[in-house]
């Protein structure tokens, strides 16, 4: 009944927003139509979404019929679940929160933290004190959280571009790192806009091993006199394999001190892996760590931003690189109701990020049920992962899923996603993605490239309910891309 009462919601705005839409646009220049489309919601990008409609696949009361097909199969994993995984999730979470407030405790935050800054942002005690905190969280010497960084690309880009310097080269030791890292790098993207690669730094990548893992016996034969950085990916991205573990990445910090040349720099993309452990990289021995605070360490409530922590000397670096040389780690403004939403996101981040763990082993318990292929398996898992990977088989059920999923989403919910081009993917995408917060995975997402063997990619859930939820109506939709003709 639940996608039965989404579709006749949908249907009933829709008309009168067609005709609106239809109306609107009659009176704009055809070179106008195009940007008015984006301004009015339809799309994160041109080609992402359109405006709701009937469900391609049925009319209202198959619906109905096919949703009763999967009554029972989330609820009984569920079942499963709180009595063996979710429980030791929980006490993951605890430990977490006692480490978070350990941290806020031990620099000394109060509420004359929160009043922000203007311009140049000099003597901002709230940004300097957040960066203390963020410090104590990763383990690490020092931290820089700030807005400026619009992305967690952005932030491991200027991480990158921090250290290296025209004849290095940076190895990537888990296969191919992340789609929009391969412009960074110069894989791909246009010429001229100032990739690694254009700067003559060169780049090595190390082939995961069959089972997934890092190849641990090539990895010390892949580094070289020249190689400056290692490049760590800790979650699988758009990649069908495991996700690193902490003691992964310390064995990888204990192969490139033994084998790597003097002042090696192992750096960790730590995005969707904070806080899933109770140790972060640079505890571990990692010099750099970077990430996204619209994922995991915004506790979905953070509305931008980025971060770096590691050594102190690099961590001051990236500063430079993200500002300029000489102005460093004492600029940066940001606004006072900003800051507290980031320092409150993160204080709420273990909660978060338990209730995205939650999701994501539902995910797998249920869609394993119901017959597909998903990494990681159901159960508690070796290394928990914030993504969880199902394999689709096919366009259509991947659209299908999708659209299931977004019409469940608080933001957008009368959006249809359909693929397109989007900045920085080489492939179509396809997203789910009806977030308060633009882009930020921590609230429930599911997204992934239109390439074999489509795989939808499964993050967030601010409480696993939700999720429950949206498997519901994503299986109901299944079952007719199933036996359409073109799945």
């Amino acid at each position: 009944m639940l996608a039965t009462g989404l579709r006749n919601w949908s249907c009933s705005g829709h008309s009168s927003g067609q005709q609106f839409q239809k109306s609107i646009q009659g009176r704009l220049p055809f070179s106008r139509r195009r940007a008015y489309r984006v301004l009015a919601g339809e799309k994160r990008s041109v080609n992402r979404a359109r405006w709701a409609q009937l469900s391609p696949s049925s009319p209202p009361e198959q619906a109905e019929s096919t949703a009763t097909q999967t009554d029972g199969l989330v609820q009984a994993a569920a079942a499963a679940l709180q009595s063996s995984v979710f429980p030791q999730i929980d006490a993951l979470v605890g430990a977490n929160i006692q480490r978070v407030q350990h941290a806020f405790k031990k620099a000394r935050i109060g509420p004359h933290h929160f009043a922000g800054s203007t311009g140049y942002g000099h003597g901002d005690l709230g940004r300097a004190a957040f960066d203390e905190v963020m410090a104590e969280v990763m383990g690490a010497e020092a931290a820089i959280v700030r807005t400026q960084f619009v992305s967690g690309t952005h932030a491991i880009a200027t991480a990158l571009w921090s250290v290296l310097r025209p004849g290095d080269r940076m190895l990537a030791v888990a296969g191919r790192p992340y789609d929009t890292m391969e412009e960074v790098i110069g894989l791909r993207g246009t010429t001229g806009h100032g990739s690694l690669r254009e700067w003559g730094v060169g780049y090595d990548e190390l082939s995961l091993a069959a089972d997934g893992s890092i190849d641990w016996d090539q990895l010390p034969h892949a580094l070289n006199d020249d190689t400056k950085l290692v490049l760590v990916q800790r979650s699988c991205g758009y990649a069908l394999r495991p996700t690193l573990g902490i003691e992964d990445i310390a064995r990888v910090v204990d192969v490139v001190q033994q084998h790597g040349p003097p002042g090696c720099v192992v750096a960790v993309d730590n995005c969707y892996g904070e806080l899933t452990d109770v140790l972060e990289p640079c505890a571990v021995g990692a010099d750099l760590a970077m990430g996204s605070l619209i994922k995991s360490p915004g506790g979905t409530i953070a509305p931008g931003g980025g971060y770096v922590a590691g050594k102190a000397d690099l961590v001051a670096a990236a500063a430079a690189r993200l500002t300029a040389p000489g102005v460093g780690m004492d600029a940066g403004c940001v606004e006072a109701s900003t800051l507290r939403l980031q320092m409150q996101g993160l204080f709420l981040a273990p909660q978060m990020v338990g209730e995205a763990l939650k999701s994501g082993r539902l995910v797998a318990q249920a869609m394993t049920a119901a017959g597909f292929a998903v990494i990681p398996g159901p159960g508690m898992p070796d290394v928990l992962s914030y993504i969880t990977a199902v394999q689709l088989g096919s366009r259509e059920r991947m659209v299908a899923f999708c659209q299931a999923v977004q019409a469940c989403c608080p933001v957008g919910s009368y959006i249809q996603p359909t693929p397109g081009v989007t900045a920085g993917y080489g492939d179509e995408v396809i997203f789910a993605d009806g977030t308060f917060i633009d882009g930020s995975t921590s609230e429930l997402t599911a997204d992934g490239p239109l390439r074999p063997p489509y795989v939808v990619y499964c993050q967030g859930g601010t409480h696993w309910t939700h999720w429950a939820m949206a498997l519901d109506n994503a299986l109901a939709a299944l079952l007719h891309a199933r036996d359409s003709p073109a799945a």
